[in-house]
């Protein structure tokens, strides 16, 4: 439970910061505001999938089924977004660097992944289940932050108003 509950107060404090990153974006760099809900949306979903699962496995009275179900829900709905990165034309000329769309699409679907696969494992073995979903939302987490610093960075690395040499 300890777990779930720093996992919630991290994705939460996380989705705070980047409403200040999203703020200074279009500040400093009004030109590329359009590709700011390219940029910033992944990671926000990714902050908001782990605050949404942590949140309702902490919920009480779950049975083996309800807290497998929570996990296939938040999964499943993860992996249909990040999979239309993979799948939906155009995409790829959106970003900037192949890493950039690796970063945003494949590793979050790797993890949304995991979440129910470990959802799966959860219904029949709930220790291994649930140390699979902790492995997802890490890297979901983890892969957030990656990208919410990788916005940062650029928004504060050029100066304000520069056009961008790409």
């Amino acid at each position: 439970m300890n777990f779930f509950l720093l996992m919630a107060a991290a994705s939460s404090t996380l989705i705070g910061l980047s409403f200040v990153v999203i703020t200074l974006a279009a500040e400093r760099r009004p030109e590329h505001s359009a590709k700011i809900p390219i940029y910033i949306t992944p990671p926000f979903i990714g902050y908001s999938a782990v605050l949404f699962l942590a949140a309702l496995l902490i919920f009480p009275n779950h049975t083996r089924f309800t807290a497998a179900l929570s996990m296939w829900v938040v999964g499943g709905i993860g992996l249909v977004y990040s999979g239309s990165f993979l799948v939906r034309p155009g995409v790829w000329k959106s970003y900037f660097e192949q890493h950039d769309f690796i970063a945003y699409a494949a590793i979050p679907f790797a993890a949304y992944g995991a979440v129910i696969w470990g959802g799966v494992l959860t219904y029949y073995d709930p220790t291994n289940g649930l140390t699979l979903v902790a492995v997802g939302m890490l890297c979901l987490l983890a892969n957030a932050i990656r990208n919410s610093w990788a916005i940062a960075v650029g928004v504060v690395s050029r100066p304000s108003g520069s056009e961008d040499s790409k």
